[in-house]
């Protein structure tokens, strides 16, 4: 039985209502810089409460750009970082769930060397390859493509180890069945594994997605047309010089909505997203 101590609680509510000041506060400081204009946010001290300029900013980012730095609409670019965001984490869970499952469910030589071989490959991220895997890019035309955005991103070491040790976890008398049942392996992986995954397979979407809206490096690196930008490529170019030269009210309202996309992912999937995490048998 928990002793109900009414200072403890007030202490634990206290430490987390103060949290969320700490991370909420520059949010709310970057909405508040979206609706004002450029003079507003210059000016010291900086107005805390929001402007009547939100329309007005945020219909010129989502259209027009920025007349100072990149000319791109937002929205343009809010969809290039969807397209790579989806098309990086379905690759990633698609590929993954695959080897796992021939892996774990397929008897053929060397087959732990090679899920060690694939293993290995986590300590030679984007950023120690990055030469090489841009010359091929290059050499294959991909670069200003959703092609050459995604594909050298699209492998994951990560996901395959954590499916593999997820179905070492499924009982064997399940496949047994399915064998006696006449299910062949696609049968068996469709109607049995994938729906036994599904909670893990909503984690690693969010976590997945989440990395391939925010890569920059890799995107910097491959578009060099501004519709071929991502929102993290747009707000970068949208900084053009020192405070007075940029206009800060734009970049605000683009970093704005570019937090909108991951919030509604998390927000959404949230609760198969603990669950996938936290359960004991994963």
């Amino acid at each position: 039985m928990v002793e109900n101590r009414p200072w403890v609680t007030f202490l634990s509510h206290a430490v987390l209502i103060a949290g969320v000041v700490v991370v909420a506060f520059p949010l709310y400081v970057t909405f508040v810089a979206s609706t004002l204009t450029l003079d507003q946010i210059v000016q010291v001290p900086m107005p805390l409460l929001p402007g009547d300029h939100l329309i007005e900013n945020y219909s010129q980012v989502l259209t027009a750009g920025s007349t100072k730095g990149s000319s791109a609409a937002v929205s343009t670019m809010l969809m290039n970082s969807l397209i790579m965001a989806l098309t990086i984490a379905i690759g990633k869970i698609a590929i993954s769930v695959i080897a796992s499952f021939a892996i774990v469910y397929f008897r053929f030589p060397l087959r732990h060397f090679f899920f060690w071989m694939i293993f290995v490959t986590l300590m030679l991220p984007v950023e120690v390859r990055i030469i090489p895997t841009f010359k091929v890019a290059s050499d294959l035309g991909l670069l200003d493509t959703y092609a050459g955005l995604t594909l050298p991103l699209i492998a994951s070491a990560t996901a395959t180890f954590l499916f593999r040790q997820f179905f070492l976890t499924i009982p064997e008398e399940l496949a047994e069945a399915a064998r006696i049942d006449g299910a062949g392996p696609i049968r068996f992986f469709l109607d049995v594994v994938l729906p036994l995954s599904k909670t893990i397979i909503a984690a690693l979407f969010v976590i997945q997605f989440i990395y391939g809206w925010n890569q920059y490096l890799w995107p910097l690196l491959v578009t060099s047309q501004e519709s071929m930008y991502t929102t993290v490529i747009g707000i970068r170019r949208m900084i053009v010089g020192g405070d007075a030269a940029n206009e800060w009210q734009l970049i605000m309202a683009t970093a704005m909505l570019a937090l909108l996309p991951p919030a509604v992912v998390v927000i959404t999937m949230q609760r198969w997203f603990v669950k996938g995490l936290v359960e004991t048998e994963k």
